[in-house]
């Protein structure tokens, strides 16, 4: 189990791979900061080990080059981090994202799983999905 001091270094290391992958669009820094030799990945979309990773940020800064996102909340529970995320793709495609990412015991990302919902024009209820 992680330690309280672990979980926010994870936190930290989380938050600094995913503005390099996702708004920088930096995977081959985020490799070599952060994410350790196998990184498993659970989105069906996108291959397994670094470099499935890497292809799919390449194909994203070719096709959505603005594509940002940002972190709203985010939490640790052991080696576990979740990140609650905005995600916007130009001209007007909003998402909300759940990351589940699991670091290894030095730091370094190793696992990944997320769930994306796309934000509707307008809502039921309200209350905001962020």
């Amino acid at each position: 189990m992680a330690t309280k001091e672990q979980m926010e270094r994870n936190k930290k290391n989380v938050a600094a791979f995913y503005d390099l992958i996702i708004n920088k669009k930096d995977a081959a820094l985020a490799r070599k900061l952060y994410m350790g030799p196998r990184y498993k990945q659970h989105n069906p979309l996108v291959k397994d080990y670094p470099e499935g990773l890497i292809e799919f940020i390449n194909w994203l800064k070719d096709n959505h080059p603005q594509a940002s996102s940002e972190i709203v909340r985010i939490f640790a529970d052991g080696d576990f981090v979740i990140c609650h995320v905005h995600s916007q793709r130009p001209p007007n495609v909003h998402r909300a994202i759940i990351e589940i990412f699991r670091c290894t015991e030095d730091g370094k990302i190793d696992e990944h799983w997320d769930v994306i919902q796309e934000v509707p024009e307008t809502s039921a209820n309200p209350n905001s999905m962020f």
